[in-house]
C-alpha cells in the first residue's frame, strides 16, 4: 500500500509521530523525518533503517517560510515528489499557562501565593510562539508541499487537532485556540485544493501517553494525579492512548482507496473522551 511512497512528517522526533513514521517505513514509505532537533530524529533514523526501513532526516523549523522551501527542494532531489505530509509539529508552552484554573481577584492586586501565575500574568511571547508553531507550523508546509502533489496529480495531508479542538481544557488559552484553528484550517485547505486531488483532514488524539503527560497526569499503573483522573473518569475505555493507537487512522487517511471521498474531517482517537459530557 505505502511501498515507496514519500511521506514527510513533521514533528518526527515526538512520541506520536516516530510512532506514524516507524509505522509507515516498515509498510515500504521513503519517511522524511523533520523537526528542530536532530538528535531526537537521529534516533528515529537509527530505529528505522536498523529494521531495513529508508529516512532522511532533516533539522527544520516548520515555521519559516524559506526553511520550508529549502526542506522542500530537497526532499524533492532526494526522493521525488510527496505524496504524503503528516503535520506533526506543535505543542505548548507553560509561560503560556496560569497555574489558575479561573480567575481569582487577587491576580489584580499581585497577591496570588508564590508559585501561583494568572491570566494576566502569563508570558504572551510564548501565548503567541504556541499560536505560531501549531498554527502556521501546519500552514507553511501544507502549502510548500501542496506544489509537489498538484504536479503529481494527487496527495493527502494528515493535521494534527486534540481534545482542545472540540471544547477548550482548562489553562490552555493558547493550545485550545490553536487547536480549534487547525480543524478550521483543515476544512478550508481541504475545499480549496480538492480540485487538484488533494485530501486534507486531521486527527484529534485524546490524553495520549508520554514522558510529559506522566508528569503531570500521572499512569493508571502507578498512580493518577487529580487531573489524570479526572481525564480517566472521562474516558470510557479507561485507559490513556498510545501512539500505536493512532496508526489504523493515519493509514487509513492515507490511503487513496481506503479513504478516497473523505477529505475535510477531523477524527477523534480518544478512547470515548467526547461522548462523556462531565455530568
Amino acid at each position: 500500500m505505502f511501498k515507496d511512497k514519500i511521506a514527510v512528517i513533521t514533528g518526527a522526533g515526538g512520541t506520536l509521530c516516530s510512532e506514524i513514521a516507524r509505522e509507515l517505513a516498515k509498510e515500504g514509505a521513503k519517511v522524511v523525518l523533520v523537526g528542530r532537533t536532530e538528535e531526537k530524529l537521529t534516533k528515529v533514523y537509527d530505529e528505522i533503517t536498523k529494521n531495513g526501513g529508508t529516512a532522511f532526516v532533516y533539522a527544520c523549523d516548520v515555521t519559516d517560510k524559506e526553511a520550508v522551501a529549502k526542506l522542500a527542494l530537497t526532499v524533492k532531489d532526494k526522493f521525488g515528489l510527496c505524496d504524503y505530509l503528516i503535520n506533526g509539529a506543535g505543542g505548548n508552552n507553560v509561560k503560556a499557562m496560569p497555574t489558575i484554573t479561573k480567575f481569582d481577584p487577587r491576580e489584580m492586586t499581585g497577591d496570588l501565593g508564590e508559585g501561583e501565575r494568572g491570566l494576566y500574568d502569563i508570558d504572551m511571547d510564548a501565548f503567541k510562539s504556541v499560536l505560531d508553531i501549531n498554527t502556521m507550523g501546519t500552514v507553511i508546509p501544507t502549502m510548500e508541499f501542496a506544489k509537489q502533489m498538484i504536479e503529481k496529480g494527487k496527495g493527502s495531508v494528515i493535521n494534527f487537532a486534540s481534545m482542545n479542538t472540540y471544547c477548550p481544557l482548562t489553562r490552555c488559552f493558547a493550545y485550545a485556540m490553536s487547536k480549534a484553528a487547525v480543524s478550521n484550517l483543515t476544512q478550508s485547505f481541504a475545499a480549496y485544493f480538492a480540485p487538484a486531488n488533494i485530501r486534507i483532514n486531521a486527527i484529534a488524539p485524546g490524553f495520549m501517553v508520554n514522558e510529559r503527560s506522566k508528569n503531570y497526569l500521572g499512569t493508571v499503573e502507578e498512580g493518577l494525579t487529580a487531573r489524570g483522573q479526572a481525564v480517566i473518569g472521562h474516558t470510557p475505555m479507561g485507559r490513556f492512548g498510545e501512539a500505536k493507537d493512532l496508526t489504523g487512522c493515519v493509514k487509513w487517511l492515507l490511503d487513496e482507496k481506503a479513504s478516497s471521498f473523505v477529505t475535510g474531517v477531523t477524527i477523534p482517537v480518544d478512547g470515548g473522551f467526547l461522548t462523556l459530557g462531565g455530568v
